[in-house]
């Protein structure tokens, strides 16, 4: 046992067994986090329910199925809940999604398993996706054109289907077309208006509003009303014409209700659909989160623009720090001597690595867009004062302030890749001729470039994963609009933006509705995670580009 203790086998086989438990752990973690959050997606059954209340009396209640637990007695009693006729020490209780906000006080409903008198699922129960209070559940009755019928008779189930698939198809295109107009046509005039008063004022400003420039400007402006009067009588046309039908919904209390047509995002029967028809749905839901913008206080809707604003400045950090960090390596170890200083600056920078994220927030609100973005909107942008245009949190002080944080993990990759690189490469390019800048250029780099990109890839995983900082120079709630647009000059560095991160922070602890945001969290998590993969992998598939293409010149 000693000579093999001696042998160094035991520890081998001890980190060999750390490393498995360790990589099962986080496997068993994301799979978890999948499992939730892609379980979401998948459409659930429609419960509808007699519940016997306490005064003998029985209602019903519709709605899908979220959750169960087993409850002790106990806390029910504490609770004041005393269930009569029954003897045991814990029951199962069912948490409900019953929609209809307007109707019913809360969308979430426990109901206690010895309550429930009845248990059906109807095939033709609706799942009403709505665009304001979310989802609507009942029976679909009849479809109303200006308030009238569009059947001469009670329908059929799958005529009324089919009716209703159609009119909901027109009315989405109708909406589409809608938002295109006033994002992209009125979106630009109102643009192109506020540029026109900032330009007026800067000309006021420098005493340089003659006559002319005045009249010029007041000709577009007018020109650019009359244009968005035009745009705005076609939009408002639009919206009469998509207010045009609405449905006629039984709900739970046994009333219809009247829903507009307008919305009205889908309508799914879940009871009754195969198995082909669910997998399609689960994919169609999934395209919608990712693709879609975020409603009702982010608890429902999409998070594209939370999407886009964390690649978007991941990508815009990365294009900050690696320059920077490259550079500083390379004055470190081809430039800088061996002294004190030198010593010094290495130490900063490693302790640099390990101070707080928060800080590094702190640090960009206080010096980025009080000082700097303050002083460039009194130099460059005195005309739009008092309100800021760089001094104030936005998506280029959160992209340079990460790119702070992580500046010392790509000095420290860059350093070390070029501290693998033997002296004979430089002393053999040296003594044929070549200057320092053109041997650091030509070889060194090329050489350490996997290096460089290993450095980018770990300062990729901790930005797009960080949040604190974020909070305090650029990230928001609720952004509706993107950095980037289709007006000069297209990338708005001094603009908002959502994350992922803060996305996930928001509707796990800030959210009005708890229960709603629950399977959010695990969706957006999950999808957090896949973003940082794919950047990750897209860096690693660089990275190994670049060693096969150089491995040459280390022979």
């Amino acid at each position: 046992m000693k000579d093999w203790f001696k042998t160094g086998r035991p520890w081998i086989w001890l980190t060999a067994g750390a490393v498995s438990v360790s990589l099962i752990a986080v496997l068993g973690l994301l799979a978890l986090i999948a499992w939730r959050g892609l379980s979401f997606f998948w459409p659930a059954e429609i419960h509808e329910i007699q519940v016997q209340a306490s005064d003998g009396s029985t209602k019903t209640v519709i709605g899908e199925l979220y959750d169960t637990e087993e409850v002790p007695m106990e806390r029910l009693a504490e609770s004041g809940i005393v269930l009569e006729n029954y003897s045991e020490e814990t029951l199962e209780r069912w948490l409900l999604k019953v929609g209809n906000r307007e109707y019913v006080p809360l969308d979430f409903m426990w109901i206690m398993e010895p309550q429930i008198v009845a248990d059906a699922k109807p095939l033709d129960v609706a799942k009403i996706e709505r665009s304001k209070n979310g989802n609507f559940y009942g029976y679909i009755t009849d479809v109303l054109e200006q308030g009238e019928s569009v059947f001469n008779s009670s329908p059929e189930q799958s005529e009324l289907r089919e009716e209703l698939a159609q009119r909901i198809e027109r009315v989405l295109d109708i909406n589409d077309q809608a938002e295109d107009l006033q994002n992209s046509e009125i979106g630009a005039i109102n643009y192109r208006l506020n540029q026109l008063r900032l330009e007026r004022r800067a000309l006021a400003l420098k005493e340089q509003l003659t006559d002319s420039e005045e009249q010029r400007i007041a000709a577009e402006e007018a020109q650019l009303r009359a244009d968005y009067k035009v745009l705005e009588e076609e939009l408002f046309a639009m919206r009469e014409e998509a207010s045009r039908d609405s449905i006629v919904v039984r709900d739970m209390r046994g009333m219809d209700v009247t829903i507009p047509m307008y919305r009205v995002l889908d309508v799914t029967f879940p009871n009754d659909m195969g198995a082909i028809a669910k997998v399609g749905y689960f994919f169609s839901q999934i395209g919608n989160f990712v693709s879609e913008n975020p409603r009702e206080a982010n608890t429902e809707g999409g998070v594209f623009p939370a999407i886009f604003g964390t690649v978007f400045m991941v990508l815009l950090m990365s294009v900050i720090v690696t320059p920077f960090g490259v550079v500083a390596a390379i004055y470190l170890h081809e430039y800088a001597g061996k002294n004190p200083v030198t010593r010094l600056i290495r130490i900063a920078v490693i302790n640099l690595a390990g101070v707080p994220s928060i800080v590094y927030g702190v640090f960009g609100l206080g010096f980025f867009v009080y000082m700097v973005g303050g002083s460039l909107d009194q130099i460059f942008y005195p005309e739009a004062l008092p309100s800021p245009t760089f001094g104030t949190p936005g998506v280029m002080w959160s992209a340079i302030t990460l790119a702070i944080l992580t500046l010392p993990v790509v000095i420290v990759s860059t350093e070390e890749g070029l501290s693998r690189i033997p002296s004979s490469l430089r002393e053999g390019s040296l003594a044929l001729g070549a200057t320092k800048a053109e041997t650091l250029w030509r070889i060194i780099i090329p050489m350490a470039s996997p290096a460089i990109m290993t450095g980018l890839i770990l300062a990729v995983a901790r930005a797009a994963g960080e949040v604190a900082p974020l909070m305090l120079v650029g990230v928001v709630k609720s952004a509706p609009m993107l950095p980037v647009d289709g007006n000069f000059p297209y990338f708005h560095l001094d603009r908002k933006f959502m994350h992922l991160g803060f996305h996930i922070y928001d509707v796990g602890f800030q959210s009005p509705n708890v229960e709603a945001a629950r399977p959010l969290v695990y969706a957006t998590s999950f999808l957090l995670v896949t973003v940082i993969v794919g950047l990750n992998l897209t860096a690693i598939s660089v990275r190994n580009h670049l060693r096969e293409k150089y491995r040459s010149l280390e022979h």
